[in-house]
């Protein structure tokens, strides 16, 4: 038996690869760009672990979700241990699922409208007219379209320009802009549904906040770093270790409802404090000059590593005893 890693981007693994070989977890990678799957056949015993990301479109594996999907309701026929399952890719793949499973936990998440179609975005947005809104997709990852309009004059100008791109499942997301007290958002981060650690994003810079590692050598989209305005740098995150607050137990409900085991869920407060969650980020990466420059005792892809070995070994023991 083995761990086997479900995803469609090689980049984000080094780190993985790296604790589970430090940890002794044999593991496999599926790679799902493409694929065939045969379902009248038995998969594998072991534990199959899913990072399949929305943004999987913007690495030209556009259907790699569609092929997770398949996959992972392949081995849940089968009754294989999955974490992250296929209700966990349901809540990765669109934002809509994701403000439904919160607001039914009385989350607060930013005001929303949905549009497909630019008269209907432009009629969603005309509700926002007095305040500063957001235009995201639906399905989106890594901060990708989303932007921040001050009118709608803007907007029309956007949406008949060259610039625009209509998301990859046609669904746009107007969004009230929440203008917290300082310009930062918290991303907090679960493995086997238990809460880690908090991370201090720096979003002066605007929305495109991916920690990943890779975003630090040369991914234009997300830089891990950023300078100051006397042109020194600084880190964009920061592990808040000791960090605590009562929305971190009803988060860990809505990821337990959905079988969400890995995750990073980020939120930004209001000028009066008040917390509004606005995206579940079930394919979490993690930010490794943060967790140096913090001291952690156990990094997120160690206790990543110890929790899915714990897992492989309980199924293992399950086998024997069948």
């Amino acid at each position: 038996m083995k761990v086997y890693v479900l995803h469609e981007n090689d980049e984000w693994l080094p780190p993985f690869r790296d604790a589970f070989a430090a940890d002794g977890v044999p593991f496999e990678e599926w790679h799902l760009a493409r694929g065939e799957l045969a379902f009248d056949e038995a998969p594998p015993d072991g534990v199959f672990y899913s990072r399949m990301s929305a943004s999987a479109h913007t690495r030209g594996h556009e259907h790699a979700p569609a092929l997770a999907g398949h996959t992972l309701r392949w081995l849940e026929l089968f009754g294989r241990r999955v974490v992250n399952g296929s209700a966990t890719l349901a809540l990765e793949v669109s934002k809509i699922a994701q403000y439904a499973a919160l607001r039914k936990k009385d989350i607060a998440v930013p005001r929303t409208r949905a549009a497909i179609g630019k008269a209907q975005i432009l009629a969603a947005a005309e509700t926002f007219a007095e305040t500063p809104f957001i235009l995201k997709p639906n399905r989106g990852g890594k901060g990708f379209g989303v932007q921040l309009f001050h009118d709608l004059d803007r907007l029309a100008g956007y949406l008949d320009s060259d610039a625009y791109e209509e998301p990859v499942d046609g669904t746009w997301l107007i969004q009230e802009y929440i203008q917290g007290p300082e310009p930062h958002i918290v991303r907090a981060e679960f493995i086997g549904g238990d809460f880690h650690y908090a991370v201090k994003v720096d979003a002066s810079d605007g929305f495109e906040l991916c920690p990943a590692d890779v975003c630090a050598v040369g991914d234009q989209f997300c830089p891990a770093t950023a300078e100051d305005d006397g042109g020194m740098e600084r880190q964009k995150f920061e592990v808040l270790q000791d960090f605590s607050d009562p929305l971190i137990e009803r988060i860990e409900s809505v990821l337990a409802e959905h079988g969400a085991e890995v995750a990073g869920v980020e939120f930004v407060r209001d000028a009066h404090g008040k917390p509004h969650v606005y995206d579940i980020n079930t394919n979490t990466n993690y930010n490794a000059a943060a967790e140096r420059t913090t001291g952690i005792e156990e990094t997120a892809p160690q206790r990543l590593a110890r929790f899915l070995g714990a897992e492989l070994e309980q199924a293992r023991a399950l086998a024997k005893a069948a």
